[in-house]
């Protein structure tokens, strides 16, 4: 435990602060360690034009953020969790196929390849661990750092983020926007979010293109809180979710300088009509909208918006953790590495 003012701060937020601490650095180094293997990924999308990304937990919700990037290139990009994979397939003929994992090591990883051999010769891996079972299955693009050792993704999800910069500069994206945030990150005061979501009960999440960022929010709420945090793509909070919402729900949403910004706006004003305290994560250069809390970022897309919002949602959901628990961060039902389905 570490002593911070009157309170310690617990074991399992500590480790998280240090891989916090190094994600920018190592997500620099990871992109620019990853242009090898990056352009043979790229190739094999020009050849193939269909990208299947599989992974868990924050690997799928990494995938879900990148699913539109890649449709932007042009590239018919899907996302499904690799246990969904296991139990109704999606035919892998014509498809590249991405598999995640930080770790390298989840128990859907392994049973996947064993059953597939690696499901086709256009299979490759995204992963923190060089020497892990899934780098040495598939030709893989491995982040800088090692293996993210605290529980609740943070770090791994930034690098793993910098390994699609890579790939998605060998198709022909600047990744010049995204570099020069991971560069120079905001520093964005989070304590009026906090503020706001002091009494909530849990929080709701969703977003439009944004909508993968959201899902690893959700996802690190949920785990470190333990409440029942989740998330719902834009549309599909408007098909009658929009029911639970009132005083003692939060929720978080993310605009992004993009075609969907319009419908964020619009789910904004809504969920403040709802008596939801609601915080928008904002980098589409537009105006706040009252009642809600906005953090404001310079305007982006893209992964320059994601890189600029996500270590700030981490910060977040910390402190929305450690406001309920006092040993948040330290799991008692999971474990950082899911070797069991």
């Amino acid at each position: 435990m570490t002593m911070t003012g009157q309170k310690t701060r617990p074991t399992g937020l500590v480790a998280i602060d240090r891989e916090m601490a190094r994600q920018h650095a190592d997500a620099i180094a990871s992109y620019e360690g990853a242009a090898e293997m990056a352009g043979k990924a790229a190739s094999s999308l020009k050849k193939k034009g269909k990208l299947l990304l599989l992974g868990m937990g924050g690997s799928h919700a990494v995938n879900r953020a990148v699913e539109p990037l890649y449709r932007a290139l042009g590239v018919d990009a899907i996302a499904l969790p690799l246990s969904e994979q296991l139990g109704q397939p999606l035919s892998l003929e014509g498809r590249t196929v991405f598999v995640t994992s930080q770790s390298g090591e989840s128990a859907e990883v392994v049973r996947w390849f064993n059953e597939t051999g690696g499901g086709t010769t256009e299979t490759f891996g995204l992963t923190l661990e060089s020497s892990s079972f899934l780098a040495k299955a598939a030709p893989s693009v491995v982040g800088a750092g090692g293996t993210e050792l605290a529980f609740a993704a943070t770090r791994s999800l930034t690098v793993t983020f910098a390994l699609h910069l890579a790939i998605l500069a060998a198709l022909g994206e600047s990744p010049s926007a995204a570099l020069a945030v991971l560069k120079s990150p905001q520093d964005i005061d989070i304590a009026p979010a906090l503020s706001a979501l002091a009494t909530v009960e849990t929080v709701v999440t969703s977003g439009r293109r944004l909508q993968g960022v959201a899902e690893a929010l959700a996802l690190g709420l949920t785990e470190l809180s333990r409440r029942p945090c989740f998330s719902l793509e834009g549309g599909q909070l408007r098909h009658g979710p929009m029911e639970m919402l009132g005083p003692n729900i939060g929720v978080v949403l993310f605009r992004g300088r993009d075609n969907t910004a319009g419908l964020v706006t619009a789910m904004i004003v809504s969920a403040v009509e709802t008596g939801a305290p609601t915080v928008v994560f904002d980098t589409s250069g537009e105006e706040p909208v009252a009642g809600a809390v906005t953090l404001r970022f310079e305007p982006a897309t893209g992964l320059a918006a994601i890189f600029a919002m996500l270590p700030v949602a981490q910060r977040l959901m910390i402190a929305f953790a450690e406001a309920r628990i006092d040993n948040a961060g330290t799991p008692v039902r999971s474990t950082k590495i899911t070797r069991s389905e």
